[in-house]
């Protein structure tokens, strides 16, 4: 069967192998064999801190107001619940560049390996997907922020790109553009978008905060519901964004030749709950995949992980997966239908946490490792006004039972949630009797992951890696995981020399 597809013309290989394999096997069956001549390019927008807030899902109030993300998935597949690994962007970043769990390769903690004396190495073995691609011949490059928790030369991964990148505490920023590339070459590129963060100064069709509702964990009040009503216009910007990304591509020739991939590392910035948090509103991200060979005006409504991008993005170009990855090609003939998705949350700059949770169908299991601290404990946040209002208002007792609960409430050890009757997960079903085996279910799934995986959260961040932490943010660093280099610190200062009294 495969060699009579290789005798097919390229402009007929789509429908017949849609015919012969069905969609979701076709598009790497068209990479596998095709030239390098043909190899198509592939490109990343890679958004930060942005939720799949569009109309397609689910999302009325941006009806009409993304028309290049929605001529995007006409064209492609929309991948219904796309699930992060973490819900914070150096460890998540970190888990997708390698396409394996953040948890396993050690870069779990957030900005960690920023400090001469506490850098990472990736475990022997593993390549981040740049690496793999140059390997393959293709031209990388990484259009803005890398973010890796752990050492490397960014000479050994992007080929464009590269003459003294900004380097800094949020990472390495590199340039570079298929622009720059040898003509002929095929290329993997990413772009970074601002996504969640990108300002909407200058946006004339905002969304009026008055129509928004926002969930029962948040005071209803017009600080909150401008909140969430700038994330819909951070959406609507970002479409404007991804237009001019389009049109370069069309200008240059280039997008009957170019499969591109949209996403996002984690949810809603603007929210608390929910960047840096295991609840939906944290790990669940808009994914699109458009161009050359992928079936099109197609949705896909199972659970994925966003480590099945990087096994895809493989895939897709012909290289042959390593054995190592957590993803799967999502349109290999093999593929199967994920039973859950895990994600993991564990330091967050100086706030340390350690969260787990797993998606199934119709669930999500939370447990918390760190029961001792209240879910707003504090962190990087602490300044902004919807932080400081919460704070306020729980001073005050005037918080409401369900905000206060949620945050300032005694964590639970575990959380169990019906997400089609409580879509907010404000119902713990954790102790309801009729949930006891759905409960054990879950809690199996992620104590065999965790064992597995050899899941990295489960020993205590190195000495260096805290005083690296420390080092940075000093007075900030509350967590009892500190007091211990604050003890040396305060030894080891140096001491003010007595000022001499001067007779008079």
């Amino acid at each position: 069967m495969n060699k009579q597809i290789m005798k097919i013309s390229q402009r007929l290989r789509t429908a017949v192998a849609a015919a012969l394999f069905g969609a979701s096997g076709f598009a790497s069956q068209a990479a596998e064999t095709s030239g390098s001549e043909t190899r198509p390019n592939i490109l990343w927008i890679y958004c930060e801190d942005l939720s799949p807030w569009m109309a397609s899902y689910g999302h009325p109030g941006n009806a009409g107001k993304t028309p290049t993300l929605d001529q995007l998935a006409t064209n492609g597949v929309r991948f219904e619940r796309a699930y992060v690994p973490a819900p914070v962007c150096s460890a998540c970043r970190s888990g997708m560049i390698t396409g394996v769990y953040q948890t396993t390769t050690g870069t779990h903690n957030h900005r960690s390996s920023r400090d001469p004396k506490a850098m990472i190495q990736l475990p022997e073995g593993i390549k981040t997907l740049p690496q793999i691609f140059k390997e393959n011949g293709y031209a990388t490059f990484n259009r803005g922020k890398d973010d890796y928790n752990f050492q490397y030369k960014r000479d050994e991964h992007y080929t464009l790109g590269n003459p003294k990148p900004k380097k800094g505490f949020y990472g390495k920023k590199g340039s570079g553009h298929w622009r720059d590339v040898a003509e002929g070459k095929p290329w993997f590129g990413q772009i970074q978008l601002g996504g969640g963060k990108t300002s909407t100064k200058g946006l004339k069709d905002k969304v009026d905060p008055s129509t928004m509702k926002v969930p029962a964990y948040f005071p209803d009040e017009e600080m909150f519901r401008k909140e969430w009503a700038h994330h819909y216009d951070t959406v609507r910007v970002t479409d404007g964004h991804v237009a001019k990304i389009m049109q370069q591509l069309k200008e240059d020739g280039l997008l009957d030749k170019t499969i591109v991939f949209f996403f996002s590392d984690h949810g809603n910035n603007h929210s608390l709950r929910h960047k840096q948090f295991c609840y939906e509103g944290g790990v669940h991200v808009p994914l699109i995949i458009s161009g050359p060979g992928i079936p099109k005006n197609a949705t896909r409504p199972e659970l994925m992980s966003t480590l099945d991008i990087s096994a895809t993005t493989l895939a897709l170009a012909g290289i042959p997966l390593p054995d190592y990855l957590d993803g799967q090609d999502l349109f290999g003939k093999n593929h199967k239908a994920r039973e859950y998705v895990i994600s993991a949350r564990d330091r967050c700059d100086y706030t340390i946490d350690r969260i787990r949770t797993v998606r199934t169908e119709k669930l999500r299991y939370i447990r918390n490792f760190m029961t001792d601290r209240i879910l707003l404990q504090p962190q990087y946040r602490d300044g902004q006004a919807p932080t400081k209002r919460l704070r306020e208002l729980h001073a005050s007792g005037k918080l409401g039972k369900v905000p206060e609960w949620a945050f300032f409430g005694k964590r639970p050890k575990e959380e169990l949630y019906d997400l089609k009757k409580d879509p907010e997960q404000v119902n713990n079903l954790a102790d309801d009797p009729q949930y006891a085996a759905e409960l054990k279910r879950h809690r199996e799934i992620l104590d065999t992951w965790i064992k597995q995986t050899d899941d990295k959260g489960q020993y205590p961040e190195s000495k260096e890696g805290i005083q690296a932490t420390y080092k940075r943010w000093g007075k900030r660093c509350v967590n009892p995981e500190f007091d211990a280099v604050k003890k040396e610190a305060s030894v080891n200062a140096p001491k003010k020399k007595a000022k001499k009294k001067v007779s008079k």
